[in-house]
């Protein structure tokens, strides 16, 4: 990524992606904290970094927050300051590795597994022949008639690999991207892998806790933390099944694990149920205004920074900046959808700034697609949030549909509170939906 100085080069300034270690000395801004909580001595961030550090009994955490709330880039930053202290942080990309439309909870104990491998081979650190042994016994899967699996044994006599070797850890690499690839790709072998850590479960989770422990104490006393992004994309069914269903087994060990989480679920009455096991933190939008509907200058002036990390102000007519900020709610992901889409309709006019005009044009295209998410089903719903009911919504089924939608945002000032997004509420205006007047057709006679 590198900052534009020009309108050709927004489109690299404003992707989309986290941004990764490299980036963050040049184009992370850290003051967003007090104005997504309310309060500067208050970060969710922070309670997982301070907590990572400090070893407890609770140590598995659900992390919730919006697409679009920077929620990525908050734990790319954590991570590395993490490394900073000594710490070895492995974060798994669960949109790359794992079948999101397909998930198993067994596919992260296989995943939790790898992710300790990549670590002791980062930090130099050979697992005991021991416990090397141990690995290989478990994942000497049978071959059936039917299905051919990858096979530990045979790749590390191709390999001419010993066990207990520096080398035995970049084969046992291999060999899980082998077989990420095999349950990504194929339900039968994910069946097979499956069953071969149902039928030994606590034996696997005993090599994780021991491959664990052996790390921290040749770290002096530095634990693994592992992070796993992309769950949050889970759809609501498969993400309950997983972290409820196998509570008991995904928190059972003794290092720090980060989940992302889908936020809708918060909602939903049985989330009680997983705070005996999981220490859920929430990170939520930037406000760009109070729950009453007045401005957060502070709030915008945040928003306004990050974009001076990206790219030179002069780029931005100032009531383009603001449109573009005020119309986006404090999503990170749709703010820079239209400046994106604002600098190539800038860039085609052959200007070199981003008028109010071309910022208009970016709105409606994301107001679009923002619409197309909601039906007349949903009108007295959002105009009843619209017209101040903020906090006490009763429907949380439709909420948790909304907030998947992305057409409420939720933001964060002690309590939580809702807010439509500012382009669904211009909708509502402009087609006279902004009144509760008993649209939904369940209501008609």
């Amino acid at each position: 990524m590198k900052f534009a100085n020009k309108i050709s080069e927004i489109m690299n300034a404003f992707n989309h992606h986290p941004l990764r270690d490299d980036e963050l000395d040049e184009f992370y801004y850290d003051g967003t904290m007090e104005y997504r909580f309310g309060d500067k001595y208050t970060s969710h961030i922070d309670d997982i970094f301070e907590s990572c550090q400090r070893p407890t009994d609770q140590n598995i955490f659900l992390l919730l927050g919006h697409k679009g709330c920077g929620k990525s880039t908050e734990l790319n930053n954590m991570a590395r300051n993490l490394r900073n202290e000594g710490y070895p942080v492995h974060t798994v990309q669960c949109g790359v590795d794992l079948d999101l439309v397909n998930p198993l909870y067994t596919d992260l104990l296989i995943m939790l597994g790898e992710a300790l491998i990549c670590i002791a081979e980062k930090v130099e650190y050979n697992l005991t022949k021991e416990l090397a042994e141990k690995i290989v016994s478990f994942w000497s899967v049978t071959i059936t008639e039917e299905t051919t699996v990858t096979d530990i044994q045979q790749m590390l006599i191709e390999a001419g690999v010993e066990v207990g070797t520096p080398a035995f850890l970049s084969s046992m690499i291999k060999f899980f991207a082998k077989i990420k690839a095999e349950i990504k790709h194929s339900k039968e072998k994910q069946t097979i892998y499956k069953q071969t850590i149902n039928r030994r479960s606590s034996d696997w989770l005993s090599m994780i806790k021991q491959a664990a422990d052996e790390i921290t104490m040749h770290l002096n006393g530095k634990q693994p933390i592992i992070i796993f992004e992309d769950l949050d994309k889970l759809n609501l069914k498969d993400a309950w099944e997983i972290f409820s269903n196998y509570a008991a087994t995904l928190t059972g060990v003794s290092f720090p694990i980060v989940y992302t989480f889908p936020i809708a679920l918060y909602y939903d009455p049985r989330f009680a149920a997983l705070d005996s096991f999981y220490v859920t933190k929430t990170l939520p939008m930037i406000r760009l205004t109070t729950m009453k509907g007045e401005p957060c200058p502070k709030g915008i002036d945040s928003i306004i920074e990050i974009i001076e990390k990206r790219a030179t102000r002069s780029l931005f007519d100032d009531k383009a900046l603001h449109a573009l900020i005020n119309k986006t709610g404090g999503s990170l992901r749709d703010l820079f959808f239209t400046i994106n889409t604002a600098s190539k309709i800038a860039e085609r006019r052959g200007s070199e700034t981003i008028t109010e005009s071309d910022a208009g044009v970016a709105l409606n295209e994301l107001k679009g697609n923002l619409t197309r998410r909601i039906e007349r089903k949903h009108y007295d719903f959002l105009a009843d949030i619209y017209n101040g009911n903020r906090q006490k919504i009763e429907d949380k089924e439709m909420l948790l549909e909304m907030l998947q939608a992305t057409t409420v945002l939720e933001y964060k000032n002690g309590d939580r509170w809702q807010n439509v997004h500012p382009l669904i509420a211009d909708f509502l205006v402009e087609q006279g939906l902004d009144k509760i007047c008993n649209t939904s057709p369940k209501n008609e006679a």
